[in-house]
């Protein structure tokens, strides 16, 4: 007997709620702080996000409707993903709030800025780390019969990286102490990265027979 619950998506979950965003998980927050033309901050968490590529380093996040954010981005061409903290999550998640347009998420947070080196958009000043981004792509998504669904993914290209002192560990960025915060699903699901195990890669075919 299968003993795993079984459903297509298209048809229902069978649930009380949608596990998806749970069994994807963690999922790192991309805290997106844009401007718009006017230069007005715009700051925002998103849970769809991550790395798409390393060498030139890319990421990605997406976007539900035509944001504040998305509109910056789309006219600057430029974003800053700064990334939270377990210090910083309560503060992280007041930056959510649907507050007016113009409004800065930043300033409401009681967080302060600091200036970018290549763009325009501020980085979280107390962040453990921030990457300064410009614009490779924007597209809408489309599902299998070519219908838009809504969500907008933003592609970027890493130019610029901000590391916190306090973090570097004989010139290693340690996660862990960074206690950096991700996305765990249903209403309001976090984790924080604690502890770190290592594992390399086996590089032996010898071993690798072996296994």
């Amino acid at each position: 007997m299968d003993d795993t619950h079984f459903y297509e998506p298209a048809n229902g979950h069978r649930l009380p709620h949608s596990p998806l965003k749970a069994v994807i998980a963690p999922r790192p927050i991309g805290w997106v702080s844009s401007v718009d033309c006017d230069g007005k901050v715009n700051l925002a968490p998103f849970s769809f996000f991550n790395a798409v590529c390393e060498t030139p380093p890319m990421v990605y996040f997406t976007v539900l409707g035509r944001k504040d954010t998305l509109r910056n981005v789309e006219a600057t061409g430029e974003f800053v993903v700064n990334m939270a903290s377990r210090e910083l999550a309560e503060q992280m998640s007041l930056t959510s709030a649907d507050l007016p347009p113009g409004h800065d998420e930043m300033q409401f947070a009681g967080l302060e800025p600091a200036a970018s080196t290549l763009v325009r958009p501020p980085r979280v000043k107390v962040a453990p780390a921030a990457l300064e981004c410009k614009v490779l792509r924007i597209e809408e998504l489309a599902d299998l019969q070519g219908n838009k669904v809504g969500w907008f993914m933003v592609l970027g290209q890493v130019v610029g990286v901000h590391l916190n002192r306090a973090f570097l560990k004989d010139g290693l960025f340690d996660t862990a102490a960074a206690r950096l915060i991700a996305r765990c699903g249903y209403r309001g699901f976090y984790a924080s990265v604690d502890e770190m195990f290592e594992m390399v890669r086996p590089t032996d075919v010898s071993v690798l027979s072996k296994t």
